[in-house]
């Protein structure tokens, strides 16, 4: 793929309101060249992350150098009140749920299709792609799988199932109707409450990612680093054996994390995000973008 030239990127904050009345904010970035409209890439974050989160911003504006309409957003409980980098809205991020986040990408989607974003002349919104991370990947392919109008995704260090909760946690969780987490990065405790759990237990089969990578459909790219710990490459190798053959790629990369390598803040760029970036820039533009 020819990097060169890189055209000057264009970043616009904007916000979508949902159908219950929360806020999602999000930022779009598209570059100066080449004019007229572009495939739209949406990154979708995981848990306890959020569109400013350390590599995240750089990987929208390489991602926008390269000929995309890009926009990255905050899920409106993620915890992270509107543009800040700090969580401090923990009582939405405990109440948080698979398929609200669901339903609020569909409804970003929906969004753009109605052109109510910045500049939305230069979005193609006939050609959207998803690039999700760990639980938003798991997101991505939710929502890829029942929506026409996401041409591809791109699943980094993706979750294969939601259900990742032993017996005995289920069991603790329901007797104490909560359930905690440790932000490492922060040190705060931060709550799930039992709405979490109900979400996942009532709605299997509309929350089943396994499920909806086997009938996707369309092209699936599965990017998976070989030392991730917090995600296992078999969830990976999973998601890589279900999608259709002829349009899955699954590419295992060796002696990188759960975030390709990247901390927050962000500090500098290595050669393995820059892989990830190339791989998949390169993998939607010859399948949405028509160009090889």
């Amino acid at each position: 793929m020819n990097h060169a030239p890189l055209s000057p990127v264009t970043r616009i904050s904007f916000a979508v309101a949902t159908s219950d009345g929360e806020t999602l904010h999000a930022d779009a970035r598209f570059p100066d060249e080449p004019p007229g409209a572009l495939p739209v890439v949406i990154f979708v974050h995981g848990f306890k992350g959020f569109k400013d989160w350390g590599s995240i911003p750089h990987i929208c504006e390489s991602m926008a150098r390269r000929g995309f309409y890009v926009v990255s957003f905050n899920f409106s409980h993620n915890g992270v009140e509107g543009n800040s980098q700090e969580f401090t809205r923990l009582d939405k991020f405990a109440a948080n749920t698979f398929s609200r986040e669901v339903r609020e990408l569909r409804e970003l989607i929906d969004a753009i299709g109605n052109g109510d974003l910045p500049h939305a002349g230069r979005a193609d919104a006939t050609r959207i792609a998803l690039i999700g991370h760990s639980r938003g990947g798991g997101i991505a392919l939710l929502e890829a799988a029942r929506d026409a109008r996401v041409k591809a995704v791109a699943a980094w260090g993706s979750v294969a199932d939601f259900n990742r909760y032993s017996e005995a946690q289920r069991r603790r969780w329901r007797e104490a109707g909560v359930f905690e987490t440790k932000n490492m990065r922060t040190g705060q405790i931060m709550r799930l409450n039992i709405t979490l759990l109900d979400d996942l237990e009532t709605n299997l089969a509309s929350l089943d990612i396994p499920t909806a990578a086997a009938s996707l459909g369309r092209p699936l790219l599965v990017l998976h680093g070989e030392q991730d710990l917090t995600v296992r490459i078999a969830d990976g190798e999973r998601l890589g054996s279900l999608g259709d053959r002829s349009m899955t790629e699954f590419v295992p990369i060796p002696r990188t994390n759960h975030t390709f390598g990247a901390v927050h803040p962000f500090q500098e760029t290595n050669p393995v995000l820059e892989e990830a970036i190339d791989r998949t820039a390169t993998f939607f533009r010859e399948r949405i973008a028509g160009e090889r």
